[in-house]
């Protein structure tokens, strides 16, 4: 038996149960789908099979597939997760379910408005990168307890953990508390008293209830809640100062 054909052998059903939205069409509805799937087949992948052979109507949002966009993040079975990584044999027996993520507005079946997202960063201050590409840029001091908190890929399954934004669109969330937090560190023109003072605001960090939930729900190890901690230590020295 060839590759192909034993691959082929090894493939068998999946119920996929897929949130359906459309602006100005019925309401919000869960749709069945019988998808073919390997122990190898991804939630992607099998959207996009569903997208292909039974709907070309089907609304999902995806690029990189591994991991490095953040574009694919949606609830699957419940959780925050990236479908491109996510393996539908690591979910159990029994149907998986996917929706869009939470505390968002969704435009369209597991697509969301990632505007309200990105509006919660601080806008006042500029977006920091790496200087690893830069030979000649400067080093800054401390480097032993450096770390790449740029490496946020803006998924929004923090956000969407999140128990205070689901019940309050004006706090910043997670990730935008996590961005501030490494502006800190910053030795290169950062205003600590200017981000300080955005991360003392009303619906800032002391609106964080310590669940922890953004934590479990990152990808990409930026955690976001530890973050948050870190900027209530400084902000507390500060007033003891």
């Amino acid at each position: 038996m060839s590759a192909s054909a034993s691959a082929e052998a090894e493939e068998a059903a999946r119920v996929l149960r897929v949130f359906r939205f459309k602006r100005g069409g019925e309401g919000p509805r869960i749709e069945e789908h019988d998808v073919p799937a390997t122990d190898q087949t991804t939630v992607l992948e099998a959207l996009r099979w569903i997208r292909v052979n039974r709907d070309p109507t089907f609304g999902i949002r995806h690029s990189c597939y591994h991991a490095s966009c953040g574009t694919c993040g949606m609830l699957v079975n419940g959780r925050e997760a990236l479908a491109c990584v996510t393996r539908i044999s690591s979910l159990g027996d029994g149907p998986v379910i996917v929706e869009p993520i939470a505390n968002l507005p969704v435009l369209e079946d597991l697509v969301v408005d990632m505007a309200p997202f990105y509006g919660r960063f601080p806008s006042d201050h500029p977006i920091v990168r790496t200087s690893e590409a830069n030979e000649q840029a400067a080093t800054p001091d401390g480097i032993d307890a450096y770390e790449r908190f740029e490496d946020c890929i803006e998924c929004g399954l923090c956000l969407s953990a999140c128990p205070v934004a689901a019940t309050d669109d004006t706090y910043v969330g997670p990730a935008a508390l996590a961005y501030a937090q490494r502006m800190l560190e910053e030795s290169r023109g950062a205003d600590r008293d200017a981000i300080l003072a955005w991360a003392d605001g009303e619906n800032a960090v002391w609106r964080c209830h310590a669940a922890f939930e953004c934590t479990e729900a990152c990808p990409s190890d930026v955690r976001p809640a530890q973050r948050i901690m870190a900027l209530r230590r400084e902000l507390t020295r500060g007033r003891r100062a």
